[in-house]
């Protein structure tokens, strides 16, 4: 069962129900809330509780606002292109990335609104990403361990939606896609983020000393910036 509320403040409600439910849930994603309960659970009872939570609702969503429509006004811009989206008379959508422009056709009647375009358009960036990632990340990666003289085993580029990167026991490093959406500077901060894991792999003062020795005592400042960005 699934059913739309609208609510003044909280915007878009998604209310359904799930065989994998146990509990009543509250999940925030692209600025709308979802709100999960098991087979046969009580509507009422799912909306008290998210009267309960309605403050911690509200902030969150103020956090993580709904993403804008990739449409015609659309100006993307990453470390190495940015995007050109127009209308075609065409019946197809095309995608050609040259000279550091990501050129995406779309036909004449196109409705930016529809999520089977939303999903076609954002598919083409992840691929254009993707791209980029793997033809620049690892070469990079490889120029600033030999810098500061870390190593590792190896790195797979994945469409992450969670984490920038992340590092392995085994010195695996696995860096996100969506990292070509940062400027440079902060690009290689996650790297270096990554290569300091391969000496700590926790979050403690000795990783955080080792993060400022290789960002000049930067590593705070540049987390902080960090978090003005977000994944595709």
């Amino acid at each position: 069962m699934e059913k739309i509320i609208q609510d003044k403040e909280l915007g878009e409600i998604l209310l359904r129900t799930s065989t994998r439910a146990k509990h009543y849930t509250l999940k925030i994603s692209k600025g709308k809330l979802t709100a999960t309960m098991p087979i046969g659970g009580d509507a009422t009872r799912m909306w008290m509780y998210i009267q309960d939570n309605r403050e911690k609702l509200r902030n969150a969503l103020l956090k993580h606002p709904a993403r804008p429509l990739i449409d015609e006004q659309t100006q993307l811009q990453t470390a190495t292109f940015h995007t050109h989206i127009f209308r075609a008379d065409s019946s197809k959508f095309v995608m050609k990335l040259e000279k550091n422009i990501l050129h995406i056709s779309c036909p004449i009647q196109t409705d930016f609104a529809q999520e089977e375009v939303q999903s076609i358009l954002k598919g083409f960036i992840e691929r254009a990403l993707r791209y980029e990632a793997k033809r620049l990340l690892p070469s990079r990666l490889h120029l600033l361990a030999q810098k500061y003289g870390f190593s590792y085993s190896q790195v797979k580029i994945l469409n992450s939606k969670s984490h920038w990167g992340s590092c392995t026991i085994k010195r695996h490093i696995n860096l996100s896609l969506s990292l070509m959406l940062l400027p440079w500077h902060l690009i290689d901060y996650v790297l270096l983020h990554e290569l300091c894991h391969t000496i700590e792999m926790n979050h403690s003062e000795r990783f955080w000393s080792i993060m400022n020795q290789v960002t000049d005592n930067k590593a705070i400042s540049l987390k902080k910036e960090l978090k003005n960005y977000h994944m595709l």
